[in-house]
């Protein structure tokens, strides 16, 4: 069993997700003022516990002479799901594959296609595994940031809205630092929704502020510095954020 992380770690986290590639021990050392071997004793004991599972490149392959990447939203039986998932990494074009603990679209395949037609042979290996394609679609862009909880305590965040994610026509999700003398700020997420801040089909799913991580309710009160998620199936535009940020 691996052992529990500490808030040091945390930052350590933080700041290899940022960026690994340009983030060395001596430059995490000095931000959580430790020496840089007791850094790297952190990141190797984070390894070995399997908390740090790799370093990946980000790769856009569209501007790999022009590759197309499709996203497929797949099932399979509950029994053989960690089986298959494993089996399609063996699908040439295949580069990811996520295990979701759900019903139905419980594996999610990323795949690189050099065409439409290189796709199609790809999604028909995958039915040959006795995979189930419930949906797809191209991929339009894919936004990362670090976990905000693992950021040095009182840090400030750089930008106000992270984390857009357009997965094939999938709903959209936002993050987003209320504002002062935002229009939604102080009041309920009923008030908002009487008083049209909020267009039909936009959620707010998840409030952090502070310490505290709350799921919101109709009662529940917007307030400034608040950490909101932000979820809809048909895109969030300026006017959607503008409620949170008074822009």
């Amino acid at each position: 069993m691996s052992e529990g992380i500490d808030e040091v770690d945390e930052q350590i986290l933080y700041y290899l997700t940022e960026d690994a590639r340009h983030t060395s021990a001596p430059d995490i050392a000095e931000e959580v003022e430790l020496s840089p071997p007791t850094v790297r004793n952190r990141i190797r004991r984070l390894e070995e516990n399997g908390v740090i599972t790799g370093y990946h490149a980000h790769v856009n392959y569209e501007r790999a002479d022009g590759r197309l990447t499709n996203l497929f939203i797949c099932t399979a039986s509950a029994t053989k799901r960690q089986e298959l998932a494993q089996r399609a990494l063996d699908v040439s074009g295949i580069v990811n594959v996520r295990e979701i603990m759900t019903g139905r679209g419980d594996l999610r395949i990323k795949a690189v296609g050099t065409d439409t037609d290189d796709l199609m042979r790809i999604a028909q290996d995958i039915t040959d595994l006795g995979i189930e394609i419930d949906d797809e679609g191209l991929l339009h862009r894919e936004y990362f940031r670090p976990y905000s909880q693992f950021a040095p305590r009182g840090s400030q965040l750089t930008s106000p809205v992270t984390g857009v994610a357009g997965l094939a026509g999938a709903a959209d999700v936002v993050e987003v630092i209320v504002k002062e003398r935002a229009p939604i700020a102080g009041k309920t997420l009923k008030q908002a929704n009487e008083n049209g801040l909020l267009s039909p089909g936009i959620l707010i799913v998840r409030i952090d502020r502070g310490d505290e991580t709350i799921t919101p309710s109709g009662s529940t009160v917007i307030q400034e510095d608040d950490f909101v998620t932000i979820h809809s199936r048909s895109g969030i535009g300026d006017d959607t954020l503008g409620v949170f940020t008074g822009k």
